[in-house]
């Protein structure tokens, strides 16, 4: 038997939903850091010549909140 959600999402999309509920549902205090783990920040760094150049941060708003 078929699980019902998967005929409405993908299972990422499931997942998220999920994960969010149970976010929502603890206290405060792990809530918060909860969501500071689920931050994801972007980076990379272009390489010439077998040296990295300067790492570029492509959401700055994601990479403050994590600090």
């Amino acid at each position: 038997m078929t699980a019902a959600w998967r005929s409405i999402f993908t299972y990422n999309k499931f997942a998220q939903i999920t994960a969010r509920a149970v976010r929502q549902s603890l206290k405060e205090e792990q809530r918060i850091a909860a969501e500071k783990r689920g931050l994801t920040a972007v980076r990379y760094q272009q390489w010439e010549s077998g040296q990295g150049g300067a790492q570029v941060v492509l959401s700055e708003e994601l990479a403050a909140k994590s600090s």
